[in-house]
């Protein structure tokens, strides 16, 4: 029998010189400053670079771009999560019915799009599917899918659950559609039992 595969996670970042990860905190904490108290949409490199006190060539070398800048604003809550439907308490983590860890998990990644949703959204490429965080999520819903006895169509199935999750149509709900967290909870488990019932 072969070996399995290990899932995908999002990993720390590899281990970097001193003072460049120093830059590098100093640029996050600058980053949350100007979004607490100046919005997500005032985050500017420019800004960025003189409320950091770097320049903005350092901001590039550290994250390469807006969009990793974002994604490591994010990166510390999405880890949290994978071990909160990885190894955490049930309904969540093991321990429960595979219906019930499916909807804890919708839930849990609603609440975190509630507190990251704009970054997230921001922080996203045309390469996400790829994104270690995105694959771990695939699996793990596939792979509840089938414990709750879906079998057939699963790649279409998965995604078709992954999509309201996805950090742009969750604010495009929120945002332009008005919709609240509540309603999008609602709506996403009524999607999952209507999958699972007609299993």
């Amino acid at each position: 029998m072969p070996t399995p595969r290990p899932l995908p996670m999002a990993t720390p970042p590899p281990r970097v010189r001193r003072d460049a990860a120093a830059n590098s905190d100093r640029i996050l904490a600058a980053a949350r400053d100007v979004i607490r108290c100046e919005g997500v949409e005032s985050l500017t490199m420019d800004l960025l670079a003189a409320r950091a006190g770097v320049g903005k060539g350092t901001i590039f070398r550290a994250f390469g771009n807006r969009s990793g800048l974002f994604a490591a604003l994010t990166d510390e809550s999405e880890r949290s999560f994978q071990q909160e439907f990885l190894s955490g308490p049930p309904p969540l983590g093991p321990g429960a019915p595979p219906l019930e860890r499916l909807l804890a998990y919708g839930e849990g990644r609603l609440r975190l799009y509630a507190i990251h949703g704009p970054l997230m959204a921001m922080s996203r490429d045309a390469d996400r599917f790829v994104v270690p965080a995105r694959q771990l999520s695939a699996a793990h819903v596939r792979m509840l899918l089938q414990q709750c006895g879906v079998h057939d169509h699963l790649d279409v199935i998965v995604e078709a659950l992954l999509a309201p999750l996805d950090a742009e149509t969750t604010y495009h709900l929120t945002a332009t559609r008005d919709l609240t967290a509540q309603d999008l909870l609602a709506g996403w488990q009524q999607l999952v039992r209507s999958v699972v019932a007609a299993a």
